[in-house]
């Protein structure tokens, strides 16, 4: 690239899912952008959102800005048919770098595959820090995106962990969840529950992954006293929110908007004990207690889409991937 060049290099969805990147390096980049973050060094404004009042649809658009990547970029949402089923639905979600040292754009990419990996990493990272010590099982529920690499996650982070469970209804998503299993740790097994109760009194991290039509909604009174429950999607009910020891969340301004669905009886949420960042950067403590139950919101930042996206354009540009397309020109 010229000093000057404002070519815009586009990467599809097909560029993007070609590329090799280990779970290590997704863990590692996703923790950095939140260490980042914690450190006062990039910025990571409250996404803007749009619903029409019938809620057909919604978008969303998020900006940010990366300090040790010197990266600013900017994320769109849009997903289309809410009332639709899944395979009905269109969903398109990108995400536009620019180099914030030289002022010129590094690439557009489709964001499907950064949001399928920065989510199941974040989990894993809120498992590494708040699970109980000598975690030794793990609950997942629902098999969709976010569901089918969480296993995989939490092994990198939880390697440790000797009994993987999962909770789901649909035989497609149970397959891919057995099969993305087996691609990164082929010798590790999964045991299908259908008994959610008696699986969530023996996990000691449970991960709710599912979409908004899941049956499963484990109370509080369900979970061991000293377990770890992360909501990402639904399968969780408020009570894990509002009887824990602990809250931590990623973001508690994202919770109060996204996370109206756990509120109690008088539409009120819990308040947040500490913020994740905070958490891994040591300034504000996660688990202060072995015996502690912790409720942990996993809500996505944008900061954390953008350190993966740009490691994601600098692997695709290493590799002469996508197209250049002189749009300022």
């Amino acid at each position: 690239m010229t000093p000057d060049d404002k070519t815009l290099r586009i990467l599809s969805t097909s560029d993007v899912a070609g590329i090799d990147i280990t779970l290590t390096d997704v863990v590692s980049v996703v923790e950095q952008a939140y260490r980042t973050l914690a450190d006062g060094r990039s910025d990571n404004p409250r996404k803007l959102t749009v619903k029409p009042e019938d809620g057909h649809s919604v978008a969303y658009a998020m900006l940010g800005r990366d300090g040790v990547r010197g990266v600013v970029a900017i994320k769109t949402s849009y997903k289309y048919g809410l009332h639709e089923d899944r395979d009905k639905q269109h969903y398109y979600t990108t995400l536009t770098l620019y180099d914030d040292e030289t002022g010129l754009p590094v690439a557009m990419l489709d964001c499907g595959r950064v949001g399928a990996l920065r989510t199941p990493a974040v989990s894993a990272l809120l498992a590494r820090e708040l699970a109980a010590p000598d975690s030794r099982s793990a609950l997942v529920i629902g098999t969709g995106t976010q569901g089918r690499l969480a296993l995989p996650f939490l092994l990198t982070t939880l390697p440790d962990l000797e009994r993987l469970m999962l909770f789901g209804t649909h035989p497609d998503g149970i397959r891919a969840v057995r099969e993305q299993l087996h691609a990164y740790f082929p010798d590790r097994e999964l045991e299908i529950v259908t008994d959610l109760r008696a699986a969530a009194a023996d996990a000691d991290v449970v991960l709710a992954t599912a979409g908004p039509g899941t049956p499963a909604s484990v109370e509080a009174e369900w979970l061991g006293p000293s377990a770890l429950s992360v909501l990402i999607g639904y399968g969780i009910a408020p009570s894990t929110l509002h009887t824990a020891d602990r809250v931590i969340a990623t973001s508690e301004a994202q919770m109060r908007v996204t996370g109206t669905d756990m509120a109690d009886a008088d539409g009120e949420l819990r308040s947040v004990d500490a913020e994740f960042p905070e958490v891994l950067a040591g300034r504000a403590e996660g688990r202060t207690d072995p015996g502690q139950r912790i409720f942990a919101y996993n809500s996505g930042l944008v900061v954390t889409d953008i350190a993966l996206g740009h490691r994601f354009a600098q692997l695709a540009l290493a590799q002469g991937l996508g197209t250049a397309v002189p749009l300022w020109t």
